[in-house]
């Protein structure tokens, strides 16, 4: 099997080292917007680069992961979608819902595979809780509590194409919230605070944000978020029940402290980021990825997955800027979920 990989920063090279060593696929074709830097990581894996997207394809691969960045997410879906080939896609498929809904038609048009790059659906806890939601263990769940904490903010120059906070990064918590639940949002109120570094501001963003959602059986979620947790990386998840609770994102590496005189250790190596918090869980995406691609096993996020997180995350923008609670069904594209 011969992969095209398009995006050679931090989570392209990330992907482009698991693909190398996998037995299933024979090469890589590696290219970037910077050319060089392609050509450097391919030098150190032993693959081939390319000069630029269009030889990825004329070239010939068997499938094709993006890892580009976001605001060439959907023309490069629709490219490979036209040339029939399979696609991982990191999310979100688009800044917007309009280029997230055309890039959608364009793969159902050519009826090809469209895999999105959730990786917390493939890590040990988040699967853990969720089969303690679907077995019962926590009887009527009527709280979930998620959240996700960057260590430090990321370059000034890069939050203006990011997003923001809510598509950004709390994407991943309403993607998330949905596969573990089995349950659509329906409802969300959302604040932010920009009182941080006046980059935020700048951009129109916020270092913060919260959003309290209500999920169409009841049960109330909570999701948050920041760039400047100083202690380390935090994902967390929490799940209440009338019998239960359990917790994902709590070992010795999460970075909290308890102020009780019996409490637990603060942990001597909090996470760094999410790319070591997260390593085994991108490493099984790509593996499920390869399986896709072999026709042997059905896609296990596809395209529609991200809609509705993306859903979701529009709601809240709104809801932050209008402050007022704000329906999903405000928001177009939505669909009858039944892959979850």
């Amino acid at each position: 099997m011969r992969i095209g990989v398009i995006g050679t920063g931090r989570i392209g090279t990330l992907h482009a080292r698991t693909l190398s060593r996998h037995r299933e696929v024979g090469s890589l074709i590696l290219t970037d917007a910077d050319p060089a830097r392609a050509q450097q990581l391919a030098h150190r894996l032993g693959e081939t680069a390319a000069p630029g997207v269009d030889e990825i394809f004329a070239w010939g691969v068997d499938a094709v992961v993006i890892t580009a960045a976001t605001s060439a997410h959907a023309e490069l879906i629709g490219r490979a979608a036209r040339f029939g080939l399979p696609v991982f896609c990191e999310k979100p498929l688009a800044l917007d819902l309009p280029g997230t809904l055309h890039a959608l038609a364009e793969v159902e048009a050519a009826g090809t595979i469209l895999q999105m790059g959730f990786q917390r659906r493939f890590d040990a806890g988040y699967a853990g809780a969720r089969q303690a939601v679907r077995a019962g263990r926590l009887g009527r769940l009527h709280t979930v509590r998620a959240l996700t904490c960057d260590q430090a903010p990321p370059p000034a120059d890069w939050l203006p194409l990011s997003g923001g906070l809510f598509r950004d990064t709390l994407i991943h918590d309403f993607d998330i919230l949905r596969w573990v639940t089995g349950r659509e949002v329906v409802h969300v109120y959302a604040a932010g605070s920009a009182a941080g570094p006046p980059m935020f501001r700048d951009a129109g963003d916020v270092d913060t944000g919260a959003a309290l959602l209500t999920l169409d059986d009841g049960t109330l979620a909570t999701a948050t978020a920041t760039r400047l947790n100083g202690a380390g990386y935090d994902v967390r998840m929490e799940l209440a029940g009338e019998r239960d609770t359990v917790v994902v994102g709590l070992d010795d590496r999460t970075p909290i402290a308890s102020t009780e005189p019996t409490g637990p250790p603060a942990a001597d190596k909090p996470w760094p980021g999410f790319l070591e918090r997260f390593a085994p869980a991108y490493e099984a995406e790509l593996a499920a990825f390869v399986e896709v691609v072999r026709g042997e096993r059905a896609n296990p996020c596809d395209g529609r997955e991200a809609l509705q997180a993306l859903r979701i995350a529009e709601a809240c923008e709104i809801s932050r800027r209008e402050h007022r609670p704000v329906a999903l069904a405000e928001i177009p594209g939505g669909f009858a979920a039944g892959a979850r």
